[in-house]
């Protein structure tokens, strides 16, 4: 019971986690600091986890990456739609590779499921594998981007889309481990490592708040103030 409590948990995560980030992109149209290999592969590895699902009759793959995969989608139009240097023909080569090699891990599952003899829960796990290790490659470009450039602009990044994901990662790695579904658990303990990083990342890195009584800017005083009429002078 504790075990589908976590992959219900992990599920309505993964559900919402990337709606925060949809809202930054799509409505504020702000996706500065946002990976273009990673958010393509926030399209392509959800369908590979649909298709695991299909194969494996896992139903809660299938609905959480159907409306993980919608989101993703919606971020990526965002991506391309605001920066036009990711448009250009070498951009998109370098992004869509890694999750080019997922859509042709699902077409050929896809392809094997189909042979006579040959049952879906047979190639789920070597599909899930394949995804498990195109997971290590997804979880790298995001926080990969944000370690080698430190003076990147991270406006576009939504702070509690990575908070809600570490924890989703967190839920599924439990799941994973007590379903006996190594490529659940190996995948989200890659994912949790790299939420871990990037929500490290955005609270080091996070503008310091303002003080909006004097008139936006910090209160500085070179002297220590010990009563409001010296704080005024």
């Amino acid at each position: 019971m504790l075990t589908h409590a976590l992959g219900c948990l992990g599920a309505a995560l993964s559900m919402s986690l990337s709606w925060p980030q949809v809202y930054k992109s799509c409505v504020q149209r702000r996706t500065g600091g946002l990976s273009a290999t990673a958010t393509a592969l926030g399209v392509a590895m959800p369908l590979g986890w649909i298709t695991y699902g299909l194969l494996g009759g896992e139903r809660i793959q299938i609905i959480t990456n159907t409306v993980t995969g919608t989101a993703g989608l919606l971020i990526m139009v965002a991506l391309l739609a605001t920066q036009p240097s990711l448009r250009s023909a070498r951009a998109l080569r370098l992004s869509a590779g890694a999750a080019g090699v997922v859509l042709a891990a699902v077409a050929l599952s896809g392809l094997a499921a189909a042979l006579p003899g040959v049952r879906g829960t047979e190639v789920a796990p070597v599909l899930g594998m394949v995804l498990a290790c195109t997971s290590i490659c997804s979880a790298i470009p995001q926080p990969l981007a944000l370690l080698r450039d430190r003076h990147q602009d991270l406006s576009g990044l939504s702070p509690l889309r990575w908070r809600m994901g570490a924890g989703a990662c967190a839920s599924w790695l439990a799941y994973g481990l007590g379903t006996g579904q190594a490529p659940v658990w190996a995948s989200a303990s890659v994912g949790l490592t790299s939420a871990l990083i990037v929500c490290t990342i955005l609270y080091l890195r996070a503008e310091p708040k303002t003080a909006p009584e004097f008139g936006g800017g910090r209160w500085r005083d070179s002297i220590t103030t010990r009563n409001l009429a010296m704080a005024g002078v």
